[in-house]
């Protein structure tokens, strides 16, 4: 009884572009700045292998700016499909 309700009630999804991966870049590069800002002791931990190409962060830090920029990147492409900006 609820499946039906629940398949009317999803919204309609939009093809990836290129639009959609600049968009996620820049949160992306968004998240890396906050993150290299932010972050305390982004060196404890595990090295990531070569580190001037990483800002000098360790693996933790790395994958925290990562999933901060998946974030904001899906919440903002989201609202731009939402609003028919892409």
């Amino acid at each position: 009884m609820i499946t039906p309700l629940l398949a009317a009630a999803a919204p309609a999804t939009f093809a990836w572009s290129p639009k959609v991966g600049l968009v996620m870049v820049a949160c992306h590069l968004l998240a890396w700045t906050i993150a290299k800002t932010t972050i305390q002791y982004q060196n404890e931990g595990t090295k990531m292998p070569f580190p001037k190409l990483f800002a000098g962060m360790s693996h933790a830090s790395v994958v925290a700016a990562n999933c901060l920029g998946h974030v904001m990147g899906i919440g903002t492409i989201q609202g731009l499909a939402q609003r028919g900006l892409l």
